[in-house]
């Protein structure tokens, strides 16, 4: 009778611990990083444009430009926004600079999302439904601030491919950006035609509370008219327009 009572115990104190590796709430910082030399060489490569255009630009703008953001989550809620303006950053791409004002918040319970965004001399407040996004999930792993990643794929505007990488140890199906839907956090990100990373960095245990934020004197659209206005007004930038609309699908 005590070995059953022993084996019981060891199976209830195996499952707390278990139970114990999963998290729910906290804050995770994230840094993005804009490897701005190689965009700039795939845009002059598709567009034929003079190689010595972008040599000069070399002069004035740094190879990489690196923000940091935060990402606020409990097991309903995430918000996501800039930490703090980097000052030392000078962006080559016209209207990829990021602003504090910026913010989304994706709530899972009603499947919905709030956003500010900036885009060039336009502040949009969007109210819309949770972005979806059709996951592949492939076998890779890696590490990322601590936390063993499996990796995912997936396409925006047609052609443009997110690799994402998430861990099951965080159960809350977000992350970075509006990119959300999978098993876990998403702690990793690339997109390769944008030159863009997007990794967490630490993990901060926490209970946040989520804003309800006012729209202000902001325009409530969808997501769709940001697009629309976008392609309106791009629609003779070539390649330079297309990188700046994928940049704001997400």
């Amino acid at each position: 009778m005590k070995s059953i009572y022993l084996f019981v115990f060891l199976l209830i104190t195996a499952a707390s611990q278990a139970q114990a590796t999963f998290i729910y709430s906290g804050k995770i910082t994230f840094e993005r990083k804009i490897a701005q030399y190689t965009l700039m060489e795939s845009m002059q490569s598709e567009e034929g444009m003079d190689a010595s255009w972008t040599e000069e630009l070399k002069k004035v703008y740094p190879k990489f430009v690196t923000d940091n953001y935060t990402l606020e989550f409990n097991v309903n809620q995430t918000h996501y926004k800039l930490e703090k303006e980097n000052a030392d950053n000078k962006y080559m791409i016209f209207g990829a600079k990021p602003s504090e004002n910026d913010f989304i918040i994706h709530n899972f319970t009603n499947e919905s999302t709030i956003a500010r965004k900036s885009v060039f001399e336009n502040e949009y407040f969007v109210k819309d439904s949770l972005p979806k996004f059709n996951w592949k999930i492939t076998g890779e792993l890696r590490d990322i601030a601590g936390f063993e990643c499996k990796k995912a794929v997936a396409k925006i505007c047609d052609s443009v491919v997110v690799v994402a990488f998430y861990t099951d140890q965080i159960l809350v199906k977000g992350g970075p950006e509006s990119f959300n839907g999978l098993p876990g956090m998403i702690l990793g990100l690339a997109i390769p035609r944008l030159s863009e990373t997007i990794y967490a960095t630490k993990l901060e245990l926490t209970n946040p509370e989520i804003p309800t934020p006012s729209q202000g004197k902001s325009k409530v659209v969808k997501r769709v008219q940001i697009s629309a206005d976008l392609k309106k007004g791009l629609e003779q930038w070539g390649k330079f327009g297309k990188v700046i609309s994928w940049s704001n699908s997400f």
